[in-house]
């Protein structure tokens, strides 16, 4: 059912604020008009672009529960996170983050955005990397939205460690793995 623009724009207000990280392709397709249309809304509505959103909700919400780092020192953008449990980034894989000749992504972003992950899932003031086994699935290419899902698996207080494990995907599909081995102060 095809609605008028006010009652579309209604509902894709709330639509967004109850899910701000709905895509405008999915919105188009909910209400049955061009992604063209869905943009041209949301400029009238100034509602920001989906990037901005998923940077808004994540400054809103986690400025106050990453403890070990600064927001803006991470590599990604963190859209979950519970400390000393785990956490999830997006980094969406631009030109600078590729290489030239073959729009493939240099490693160290990969690794920046898992290792950042790491640094930042713990529930400690003080949190650096000692040690990191890594394993890069297949290569990333200009365009790909990398989702990096952090897990601590262990917290060893005697050694003042902990142990995340971060497996980043494309589409469902893993094309990097890693486990950290963490510094951290041993009373949390």
């Amino acid at each position: 059912m095809r609605r008028n623009k006010k009652e579309r724009q209604q509902l894709l207000t709330s639509t967004i604020k109850e899910n701000p990280f709905t895509t405008d392709e999915e919105l188009a397709e909910k209400f049955q008009v061009s992604v063209q249309t869905i943009r041209l809304d949301r400029l009238e509505l100034s509602i920001p672009e989906l990037r901005e959103r998923i940077k808004n909700v994540a400054e809103k919400r986690f400025s106050n529960e990453v403890r070990s780092l600064p927001l803006d020192e991470i590599i990604g953008e963190i859209i979950d996170i519970d400390l000393d449990q785990s956490a999830i980034s997006i980094l969406d894989v631009k030109e600078e983050h590729v290489f030239k000749r073959n729009k493939i992504a240099r490693g160290h972003h990969l690794f920046a955005q898992a290792n950042s992950l790491a640094v930042a899932v713990i529930n400690d003031e003080l949190a650096l990397t000692a040690k990191s086994n890594i394993q890069f699935k297949r290569s990333v290419k200009q365009n790909e939205r990398v989702i990096a899902k952090a897990k601590v698996l262990k917290i060893d207080d005697n050694l003042g460690r902990t142990f995340v494990e971060v497996n980043s995907f494309v589409n469902n599909e893993l094309v990097f793995t890693g486990e950290f081995e963490m510094y951290r102060s041993k009373n949390h």
